[in-house]
């Protein structure tokens, strides 16, 4: 930036002193003339590249960001895919939670590695979609039947029968749900 300064400078120098010389300075009009033309196409070029410069710079910002973006998506989703295969791991430890014994020490550890597994996944950011009794969402939701249900009101759900989960905004598999007529 300093050079590009430095050079404008002279050359604003060199004008000023040519246009002082009242002979002009010892140049014939005509090599006077063709000198000013190739200083005026200079100045061109240096705009000409100073503005490809530039605008090189902001592509290359642009280019940065987006494959900054486009990684950080690829992260997700292939965090999304390995919890989506570790997922029914934690389905079968809650049904078998659901059925346990009262009093029985191996079903209380059982229940102990369910919650820190569950808690592993919230600390990720994976968040488990609440569905019960929530209007039905077909892009949260999946519709296993249409029941009829006094207890609850038309196009909500009834019951879940397998839990959904998010990652961020996206789903990583919606939660199977009953949904009242």
């Amino acid at each position: 930036m300093a050079e590009e300064q430095d050079k404008q400078e002279e050359i604003e120098e060199t004008n000023a002193a040519a246009e002082e010389m009242p002979d002009g300075g010892g140049q014939a009009p005509a090599e006077r003339e063709a000198l000013i033309q190739q200083l005026k196409e200079a100045e061109s070029k240096i705009v000409e590249y100073k503005d490809g410069w530039a605008r090189s710079q902001a592509e290359f910002q642009n280019f940065r960001r987006r494959m900054e973006r486009d990684n950080e998506a690829f992260k997700t989703a292939a965090k999304g895919d390995i919890f989506k295969k570790v997922l029914p791991v934690l389905d079968d430890l809650e049904r078998a939670l659901q059925n346990r014994p009262v009093d029985d020490a191996w079903a209380s550890g059982i229940e102990l590695v369910a919650r820190k597994f569950q808690n592993i996944l919230e600390m990720e950011g994976v968040k488990k979609i609440e569905a019960k009794g929530a209007a039905f969402d077909p892009n949260f939701h999946e519709a296993i039947s249409h029941e009829p249900s006094d207890e609850v009101e038309s196009g909500h759900v009834i019951d879940v029968l397998q839990n959904g989960y998010t990652l961020g905004e996206r789903v990583i598999r919606p939660a199977l749900v009953r949904v009242a007529q």
